[in-house]
């Protein structure tokens, strides 16, 4: 016969285990990842941080080695896709803005190369925002505010050599301008010239419309209004299945950044539910291959959480894998915000 006080014991120390998995099971939002069809937390990685095709990470690898040919192969390849060409360039214009070896050697070698000349062009937008931060313009030192225009300026004289050496049907040296004339506040007028010759080329350039959707908010050289048309307008001239249609969903997201007030009621609205249908359609009329669909996924799923019918985000979430994309990629913490979505879903559904 057991003795009072070892019961007594064994009680206690079951409850303390039941009140550490309960508190457990609250800090991990009550639901185990795998079982949800959902990759660990500890795997996730944001969108494009890593090359999913391994010919993409074979030939990156090979870069990273100072071996620029393999990389020249992908980066030239695409059928004439030029969404999905320009999409395959960011891992390499990141590598080369901080180890650019691979790309000298391979201007060295094919100096008239339009390829090489682009991933140039964005290597070095992409090392000027660096050394000017994400901060806001109060918070961004006089020393790298000189440093980020300087590199801007060497950027837009490399993206002058690009567009010379572009085929006469490839937008993709003048997509990689939009950035450039972002930090250099182009006028309305000196954009809408810069838009003409892309979509003249390309009238539904996946990454080209994100970016000028940026260029259009207010936070940047438009305002609500002419960012809501231009997303209207694009929606409006797109067949189905291009995943124009995230654009706005997009547009309300920046809108709410200016206004959080008005969070609740916009997003709740007959026309925001109407603009999440339209996405959800159009997502489903996608090819598997577009360029623009984990990105897509993400800001779909986070328009259901917010329209209130976070089960139907799901299967979303499953199909982003373990790439994080949408507007958790703009916390400091995404991997923490988009899992605690992704565990919202996961119970709605269950």
């Amino acid at each position: 016969m057991h003795h009072p006080l070892v019961i007594i014991s064994l009680v206690v120390l079951l409850v303390r285990l039941g009140l550490w998995l309960n508190k457990r099971r609250k800090a991990t939002g009550g639901v185990d990842a795998p079982a949800a069809g959902l990759v660990p937390r500890a795997e996730l990685v944001e969108l494009g941080s890593e090359p999913t095709d391994p010919v993409a990470r074979a030939a990156l690898d090979a870069a990273k080695a100072g071996d620029w040919r393999p990389a020249a192969a992908y980066l030239s390849g695409g059928e004439g896709d030029w969404s999905t060409r320009y999409a395959r360039m960011n891992p390499f214009s990141e590598l080369a803005a901080s180890d650019d070896g691979w790309l000298r050697q391979w201007r060295a070698e094919q100096p008239y190369n339009p390829v090489a000349a682009q991933v140039l062009t964005d290597a070095l937008v992409q090392r000027a925002w660096e050394i000017r931060t994400a901060k806001y313009a109060s918070q961004v030192t006089r020393e790298q505010a000189m440093g980020f225009r300087q590199v801007l300026a060497e950027a837009a004289e490399a993206s002058q050599t690009a567009i010379q050496l572009a085929p006469a049907e490839d937008p993709n040296a003048w997509v990689v301008q939009q950035a450039i004339a972002m930090g250099q506040g182009w006028s309305n007028e000196r954009y809408r010239a810069l838009w003409a010759e892309i979509v003249a080329r390309e009238p539904h350039h996946f990454t080209a419309h994100t970016a000028a959707l940026q260029y259009w908010c207010e936070k940047w050289l438009g305002s609500n209004e002419l960012m809501h048309g231009f997303a209207d307008k694009a929606i409006a001239g797109a067949p189905a299945g291009s995943l124009m249609t995230v654009l706005k969903l997009r547009a309300y997201w920046e809108q709410v950044l200016r206004d959080r007030s008005s969070a609740s009621a916009l997003y709740r609205s007959a026309e925001y539910t109407a603009a999440v249908d339209a996405a959800l359609a159009d997502l489903a009329a996608a090819d598997p291959a577009h360029p623009g669909l984990v990105a897509s996924r993400g800001w779909i799923a986070h328009a259901l959480i917010e329209n209130g019918r976070p089960a139907q985000a799901l299967e979303l979430f499953r199909g982003m894998g373990r790439e994080i994309a949408g507007p958790w990629t703009y916390y400091g913490n995404p991997a923490a915000v988009f899992d605690s979505a992704r565990r919202k879903a996961a119970r709605a559904a269950a």
